[in-house]
C-alpha cells in the first residue's frame, strides 16, 4: 500500500470528525452563518500564505530539479485558490491585507512553516498533503448537495473538481517518493488532520463569541 494512502486510512477518524463539524455540515445544506463564512474566508486566505511560503521553503530543500518542478507547480494551485478568496472577499468588504489570525490558524500555520524549515522533504509534504486530500474528500461529499442557488456553490465547486482532485493525487504522489513510513511522518501528518479540525471549528465559535 503506498504511503499516502496507509496516512489516510490511519487518519479517518478525523477525517470523519471534520466532515461532522457543524460548519462543513451547514456549508453543504447552504445554511451556513454568512458571518461564520466570511471568518472562514479571511483566515483560510491567511493559512494560503503560510501554506505558499512552505510550499516555497520544499522547493528550496529539492534534491532535483523534477522535485522543485512539483512544488513550483503545487505553488500555482495555492494562487489559484487565493483567487477564488479574492473574490469571496471583494463581495464580502474584507481586507485580506488586515487579517488576524484565530488561535486554530496561527497553531496550523506555525505548524507548517516550523516543519518546512526544520524538516526533511517527507515531512514537509506529510504535513502538507492532509489539507488537500481532505479538501478534495469533502468537496466530493458535498457534491450532491449543490443545487443551482446554493450559496456556497463556488466553494463546493472548486473543491469538488477534477483538477483539485488531480493536485491532491500529485501531492501524495510526491509524499509517496520522498517519505518514508517512521513515526515523525506519522506525526506531521496526523496533526495537520487535527489542526484542519480546529480550523473548521473556529469560525463558527468565533462568531457566536465576536471574535470574527
Amino acid at each position: 500500500m503506498p504511503l499516502h494512502q496507509i496516512l489516510w486510512e490511519a487518519n479517518q477518524d478525523l477525517a470523519e470528525a471534520c466532515w461532522k463539524q457543524p460548519f462543513v455540515q451547514d456549508l453543504g445544506e447552504g445554511t451556513l452563518n454568512p458571518a461564520a463564512f466570511r471568518c472562514y474566508v479571511a483566515q483560510d486566505a491567511y493559512f494560503l500564505r503560510a501554506f505558499l511560503r512552505a510550499y516555497a521553503l520544499g522547493a528550496a530543500k529539492s534534491d532535483t530539479l523534477e522535485q522543485a518542478r512539483c512544488f513550483q507547480h503545487f505553488m500555482g494551485g495555492v494562487l489559484e485558490e487565493l483567487e477564488l478568496h479574492g473574490r469571496y472577499a471583494a463581495s464580502l468588504g474584507i481586507d485580506l491585507n488586515q487579517v488576524r489570525p484565530l488561535t486554530a490558524t496561527s497553531a496550523y500555520t506555525d505548524f507548517l512553516l516550523r516543519t518546512a524549515w526544520g524538516g526533511d522533504l517527507g515531512e514537509i509534504v506529510a504535513a502538507m498533503a492532509p489539507c488537500m486530500r481532505l479538501y478534495a474528500w469533502l468537496g466530493q461529499r458535498l457534491l450532491p448537495s449543490l443545487r443551482d442557488d446554493h450559496p456556497y456553490r463556488d466553494w463546493i465547486v472548486t473543491y469538488a473538481s477534477a483538477d483539485f482532485a488531480a493536485l491532491a493525487q500529485e501531492v501524495e504522489t510526491l509524499l509517496n517518493a520522498v517519505g518514508h513510513d517512521k513515526p515523525v511522518v506519522r506525526d506531521a501528518y496526523r496533526y495537520a488532520m487535527v489542526c484542519e479540525r480546529q480550523f473548521f471549528a473556529a469560525p463558527l465559535a468565533a462568531t457566536r463569541t465576536g471574535a470574527g
